[in-house]
């Protein structure tokens, strides 16, 4: 007997799941670990596709907040991975590198450019070292697989799911504007991606603008309809960015970690299969779901260019007409210098 993967993916999708994961998990807050488990297990909340990690009591030391109280943020081990080709570089600064003075963001600024433009517009040193070819596939207008829209310009009344102020907000302005449509011509309905799944899924909503994983995701689980993705409206860079301040005292290291980032991405390139296999537990999508998403990705990280940046800015225009930011920006000013 065999089964359809989309439709194993599907079955309990409405439900609390969990599986068991070898990992051992541990966390540092202030320098002192808080989390130390052997026996943790991936929990899948009720139609949501990202899991989250869930840990006996006995293995938590400090004090536990209810639910929501405070929002854990992972923060991988860059630094050390990094360690080793700073060191061969001869760079060693004199202060441990915080991960937070370094970047990668996919969309146009960041995957939250909204919040990202409001740091910005409120004087936030951060500066724009490189990018990604651009991914227009990487990000599309979504609609149930019998739904009968057929072009986006029957979105006119529509609502239309997405997340506020990202890289797939501005896509959508751009394909309503190629379907001679404004964009206050459909109902923006703005939800984080599990919840737009769990909207779009239950036909809350008309289409959905995603970028991937979860287009793809979307695909796999509920067979959805690409309804147009970024082709021929919008690059999708990818980004990285560094604190202007790492920047001025640490620009050979920026050198090193992009060169070895550059190294990464090349490999991740032609090892589309392997790098799919090697996230799926952590991201908990499935393998095949994860390697359709890196084909649609681009690769070969590139410096800064001026064209980019006044790409950039178009962007940054249109967000600030439409309310998005509280004023102008200028995105050269936060383009890396030469010689910087």
């Amino acid at each position: 007997m065999s089964s359809k993967v989309r439709e194993l993916m599907a079955s309990g999708f409405g439900e609390l799941r969990h599986e068991p994961t070898a990992k051992r998990i541990q966390a540092v807050l202030g320098g002192e670990t808080i989390v130390d488990s052997t026996r943790a297990v991936l929990v899948w909340e009720p139609r949501r596709i990202v899991p989250s990690y869930a840990v006996p009591v006995e293995d938590v030391r400090g004090e536990l907040v209810p639910a929501m109280a405070r929002k854990w943020k992972q923060i991988n081990k860059f630094v050390e991975v990094m360690s080793h080709a700073l060191e061969s570089a001869g760079v060693g600064p004199a202060a441990p590198l915080n991960i937070v003075d370094f970047g990668a963001g996919k969309g146009y600024l960041t995957f939250a450019l909204h919040d990202w433009l409001r740091r910005q517009a409120a004087g936030a040193p951060l500066v724009y070292l490189a990018y990604d070819p651009p991914a227009p596939q990487g990000e599309a207008i979504l609609v149930p697989k019998d739904s009968p829209l057929k072009s986006v310009a029957e979105l006119k009344g529509k609502k239309v799911a997405l997340n506020k102020g990202s890289n797939v907000h501005y896509l959508l302005v751009r394909a309503l504007e190629k379907a001679g449509l404004k964009y206050s011509d459909i109902t923006p309905v703005f939800l984080a991606p599990s919840d737009a799944l769990a909207a779009f899924s239950r036909g809350s909503v008309d289409a959905w603008v995603i970028w991937d994983p979860y287009e793809a995701a979307a695909q796999a689980s509920t067979d959805a309809r690409i309804l147009a993705d970024g082709t021929g409206l919008v690059a999708n860079y990818q980004f990285y960015f560094s604190s202007k301040d790492f920047l001025e005292h640490n620009g050979k290291a920026v050198d090193v970690v992009l060169d070895a980032l550059n190294e990464a991405d090349d490999w991740a390139s032609k090892n589309i299969d392997a790098v799919a296999a090697q996230l799926s537990p952590s991201v908990g999508l499935p393998p095949a779901v994860l390697a359709l998403s890196l084909e649609r990705e681009s690769y070969g990280i590139k410096p800064i260019s001026n064209d980019v940046i006044a790409s950039q800015q178009h962007i940054a225009d249109t967000f600030f007409q439409l309310g998005l930011i509280p004023k102008a920006i200028t995105v050269s000013d936060l383009q890396r210098k030469p010689g910087s």
